[in-house]
């Protein structure tokens, strides 16, 4: 009986043992994961709408821009410009990249050139009036300089976005929004554009 009732001891203890190492273990992946591969997002606002709604829930590959540079269309997840109501680790802006180093950007007439050429934005409604900025100043030709990156939101008339504050450099993007996980209408890799 005494060896029987030992016995028991030791498998609950080893269980518990082996529960809590599990615990640890999952947590360990999950956090390397979250630091390295890949982070949960939320879009707040309506700054990327009709493409991403309020509420729209992402994951965000970390890795790639490890190995590679952001391009042209991607849409990114980056760290906020300070303003008052957003202090420097506080707020992530999810905007599309509009222009890489070295590319020549002007809004002019409503209208986005990319190295002198109008830019086709396929995935923007038809009509969609791109108005100036603090730095896209109207018909004012801006080059992009070297590790920065300008991101506008795809709802023109309510982003604030790179028209106002201008390119971020690439160590203030957290990565590229890959896969939305929520609404389940919504389900599904977000669409690579290329320009």
């Amino acid at each position: 009986m005494d060896v029987a009732h030992k016995y028991k001891k030791g498998s609950i203890g080893t269980m518990v043992l082996d529960f809590i190492q599990s615990i640890v273990l999952a947590l360990s992946v999950f956090v390397l994961i979250y630091m390295f591969v890949a982070q949960p997002n939320e879009v707040k606002g309506s700054s990327m709408f009709p493409n991403f709604e309020d509420k729209d829930y992402l994951l965000t590959d970390k890795l790639s821009y490890r190995f590679g540079n952001p391009q042209r269309g991607d849409v990114v997840v980056f760290k906020a410009p300070v303003t008052e109501s957003c202090a420097e680790t506080e707020c992530e802006y999810i905007k599309r990249i509009i222009g890489i180093p070295g590319d020549r950007i002007k809004v002019a007439g409503g209208k986005v050139y990319l190295n002198g050429e109008l830019l086709k934005e396929n995935y923007l409604p038809d009509g969609t009036k791109t108005s100036p900025g603090t730095y896209s100043v109207e018909g004012v030709e801006k080059v992009i300089p070297a590790n920065q990156y300008l991101c506008f939101g795809d709802n023109r008339g309510h982003s604030r976005d790179g028209r106002e504050f201008g390119p971020v450099t690439k160590d203030r993007i957290v990565g590229r929004a890959f896969f939305r996980y929520w609404p389940s209408k919504s389900f599904g890799l977000v669409p690579r554009v290329r320009f």
